[in-house]
């Protein structure tokens, strides 16, 4: 007798095209994670120094982070669309941003990914990944 397995079908690495976006589920999605990631800069007592950069009204901040989630992740360039181009360094340099507050930022971050039902090595995937950016706002030590 013969058994009868299923076909392998290989899923495209995250980092890979659109992978990353279709498993962040998309803009609409992705905005449901970025207002997680401000509730969590409003909640979490390590980002008050952060919160304190951001205007009151985040409106335009989870709209920017959104549409640059969207194109970091390999979907479609919402923020260029709509700001034109970023520039990760330059649109924070007049931010007093060292270590301290990038690791808050990334704190906020990854409360927010534990409100998404996303499959843990990406979850995984994505806090390595926006260190990266994270680490490129620093203006200071």
């Amino acid at each position: 007798m013969h058994s009868i397995s299923e076909p392998t079908i290989d899923k495209p690495a995250y980092g890979q095209g659109d992978a990353s976006y279709q498993t962040a589920g998309g803009y609409e999605t992705i905005r449901v994670l970025v207002d997680h990631f401000y509730d969590a800069m409003d909640t979490l007592p390590q980002a008050a120094r952060i919160r304190n950069m951001h205007p009151e009204d985040l409106t335009e901040s989870r709209d920017k982070l959104a549409r640059f989630l969207s194109g970091w992740l390999g979907g479609p360039k919402l923020y260029s669309e709509k700001y034109g181009s970023i520039r990760i360094p330059k649109a924070h340099a007049h931010l007093p941003i060292g270590s301290e507050e990038r690791d808050a930022w990334l704190a906020c971050m990854e409360q927010a990914l534990t409100f998404m039902d996303y499959p843990q090595d990406f979850k995984t995937y994505l806090m390595a990944q926006l260190f990266v950016p994270a680490e490129r706002c620093r203006t200071h030590d």
